[in-house]
């Protein structure tokens, strides 16, 4: 009896610990990947038959409607470009010219991976929607209180991530993602 009392519990600790490193690691690692460009970050293996159980996993649960790598790069941002985590007590300055691909995007995430609710109802800025400067570069702030231009909002005093859509990147993309030119993340203030 001693002996099925002694295993069953080092089943049931075992359990326990592998559903909850599991958890851990779904719900806190990162999708940034293996892949950096300053604050940026990707992976070789996001939608492809490489991808890990882990990075499967978490694609499936926060990458939600993840188009394969074929179509699709991502690039996630959880600092800013002097290693400062993104925080909704910030106001950020995006800078940076059309990124090499088809069609682009940047949007924001709540901490729970979802947009975040807003009454502006702005969720993201596109190669198609952002407003210029004269250059043609463009700079979008991101900020809990409204700002003039181009203004991505997010929730005060809450972490947020930010995401690049390549749809349709460039070849030199997919060869070398890690030269890819993304925008610089610029924290302007904070309260």
């Amino acid at each position: 009896m001693k002996a099925i009392a002694f295993w069953g519990g080092v089943l049931a600790l075992g359990l326990v610990l592998g559903v909850g490193s599991a958890f851990y690691t779904l719900k806190n690692g990162a999708l940034s990947g293996n892949v950096a460009v300053g604050p940026w970050g990707t992976g070789t293996s996001f939608g492809s038959a490489e991808a890990d159980m882990y990075t499967r996993a978490r694609v499936a649960l926060f990458g939600l409607l993840a188009l394969d790598k074929k179509e699709t790069m991502y690039y996630t941002a959880l600092h800013d470009s002097d290693g400062g985590e993104l925080s909704g007590s910030c106001t950020y300055r995006v800078e940076g010219k059309d990124l090499a691909t088809r069609w682009w995007s940047i949007t924001a995430y709540g901490p729970d991976s979802f947009l975040i609710p807003n009454e502006a109802n702005i969720y993201s800025y596109a190669q198609t929607t952002v407003k210029r400067e004269a250059d043609g570069s463009y700079i979008i702030r991101v900020s809990p209180e409204k700002q003039e231009g181009n203004w991505l909002p997010v929730k005060a005093g809450e972490k947020f991530d930010l995401t690049a859509r390549f749809y349709n990147p460039e070849a030199s993309v997919y060869a070398n993602p890690a030269a890819a030119e993304l925008p610089r993340i610029v924290k302007e203030s904070c309260k």
